[in-house]
């Protein structure tokens, strides 16, 4: 799949040059476009920010590499490339905003260190069907503390995990989320 079908994945990773996509860079795009749905942030009070924007993306993409588990050894495999495209998407962009180079690995661990924690956290809740569980893991992630993670955010989230659950193992190996 050439770059210029994913649209504004044409400069991801390949500092604008045209190239083409690996199925990880395809994923975290639709990822991406997941995460920015409107609904996140209008309706379920997600902050429009930086962080908040981190946040819906860390749900989305834990979301997708809990169902990447259940797609065999290509799908572990994937899920890690997954992993690795999103951290070398927040190197890049934090370059990008001007944070020094110095501070950059630095910062760039703490998130994935905060994004395995996120992972974690949902894994737990949803595996065991804990709504209490999600809705203070997302009180605390995905809000910030600012806001209360009630019943229609959580059944945005659990809607969403179902979505997710329902692509076809193929259709999600090559990158597509429907």
């Amino acid at each position: 799949m050439k770059s210029q079908e994913t649209g504004w994945l044409g400069n991801m990773l390949g500092w604008g040059q045209r190239r083409q996509q690996q199925v990880s860079e395809i994923l975290y795009g639709n990822a991406v476009e997941m995460a920015r749905a409107p609904s996140f942030f209008a309706d379920h009070g997600v902050a429009d920010t930086v962080d908040g924007r981190f946040d819906a993306l860390a749900l989305v993409v834990a979301l997708i590499m809990r169902r990447l588990k259940d797609c065999g050894e290509a799908g572990q495999d994937l899920s890690q490339q997954l992993f690795d495209t999103m951290f070398a998407d927040m190197d890049l962009s934090l370059r990008e905003m001007g944070a020094g180079d110095i501070g950059v690995a630095k910062r760039v661990r703490v998130m994935a260190e905060g994004f395995m924690g996120r992972l974690d956290a949902y894994a737990s809740a949803l595996d065991s069907r804990d709504r209490v569980a999600l809705g203070a893991a997302l009180q605390r992630n995905l809000l910030r503390g600012d806001g209360e993670a009630g019943d229609p955010l959580i059944d945005f989230v659990l809607g969403l995990e179902a979505r997710i659950a329902d692509i076809d193992a193929d259709l999600l190996l090559k990158g597509r989320l429907g």
